[in-house]
């Protein structure tokens, strides 16, 4: 799905200096997204594999209603770009089935 490229694209732009309000939308997209394909993976197998666990692990990391505070940007930029990783080789497993 070419849609996770949006989360990507924001956890990547999150790089840069933004404003306040660009991250709380970031987690929304991003946590939102994690869910979506953490209830996807447990659906296709009908259990807990590493998928469930990886992405319901970034959805508790970027959720917006409880967020983590981390304070250093030093400390999230890894984070983001780790995060944006995963949801390409998302996208790039998903190419390779269909």
């Amino acid at each position: 799905m070419i849609l996770f490229l949006i989360p990507a694209a924001l956890l990547l732009l999150a790089l840069a200096d933004m404003p306040s309000g660009y991250y709380v939308l970031m987690r929304i997209v991003v946590c939102l997204a994690s869910v979506i394909v953490a209830y996807g993976g447990y659906k296709r197998e009908d259990s807990v594999n590493g998928t469930v666990i990886l992405f319901g692990l970034m959805a508790i990391l970027f959720n917006p209603i409880i967020p983590v505070y981390l304070y250093d940007r030093e400390i999230w930029m890894p984070i983001d770009i780790i995060g944006a990783i995963v949801f390409i080789v998302l996208i790039i497993i998903q190419f390779m089935v269909i």
